[in-house]
């Protein structure tokens, strides 16, 4: 087995990212460094690069003198974050009707053939990344560079509390209405692909599942 430090510390993202997504570590939690590196029997060097890469897909935050926590997103920060991408979002999606070729739309289509495999495989962090995508790739693929690091900027903003209360129903919910809106696109209804993109938006707010609780805040029980 590879144990160079990359791979180490990659085998520590990824398990800390499953106890997030799988509910088995409560936003907030305090994930002390030594306490990881007792777990996974690594120094603490390796636990604060595991801990750098988590900060940098949000999944955790750094507060000085006081350490690592999971992050905490609000839902109100969510819904704020949605609205915003929904004004941008419509007048993009009419601008990528009128100026779709069809290599831009079989581009969307093999994305979304991407986000369909990850939902059958129940890859969380996956599906999460590829739904998340399908918005930044149509301002890519208009050769708006500007536009798609503001949406990226805004979709990774929104990123964890999909992550972690997006249901998989929802998920698939969602790959279908990539699918309609992919199909409006192609038809050249560009009315019908606004109406399609405004109301999968609202959708994946409305279908979060906010509320849920999560069981776990230590550390040992939601890593065994």
């Amino acid at each position: 087995m590879d144990d160079s430090p990359s791979t180490l510390t990659k085998t520590i993202v990824d398990a800390l990212t499953k106890a997030i997504v799988e509910h088995r570590l409560h936003p907030g939690t305090k994930l002390a460094e030594q306490k990881l590196a007792d777990h996974f029997g690594v120094s603490r060097t390796l636990i604060r690069q595991a801990l750098f890469q988590l900060v940098q897909k949000r999944l955790i935050r750094m507060e000085p003198a006081r350490g690592a926590f999971v992050a905490t997103p609000s839902a109100a920060e969510a819904r704020q974050v949605f609205e915003v991408r929904r004004m941008i979002e419509i007048q993009m999606t009419r601008q990528f009707v009128s100026e779709a070729q069809r290599p831009h739309i079989q581009a969307l289509r093999d994305h979304v053939q991407q986000e369909i495999k990850a939902v059958q495989r129940n890859d969380v962090p996956s599906r999460t990344d590829l739904l998340g995508d399908f918005h930044v790739v149509m301002a890519q693929l208009m050769g708006n560079e500007v536009l798609a690091q503001v949406l990226g900027e805004l979709i990774s903003r929104c990123a964890l509390i999909t992550l972690m209360y997006q249901t998989t129903n929802a998920a698939e919910h969602s790959v279908h209405e990539h699918e309609q809106i992919v199909n409006a696109i192609e038809a050249r209804d560009a009315d019908l692909a606004v109406q399609l993109m405004d109301a999968h938006l609202h959708n994946v707010v409305a279908n979060l599942a906010l509320d849920r609780q999560l069981p776990s805040s230590d550390i040992a029980m939601a890593l065994s």
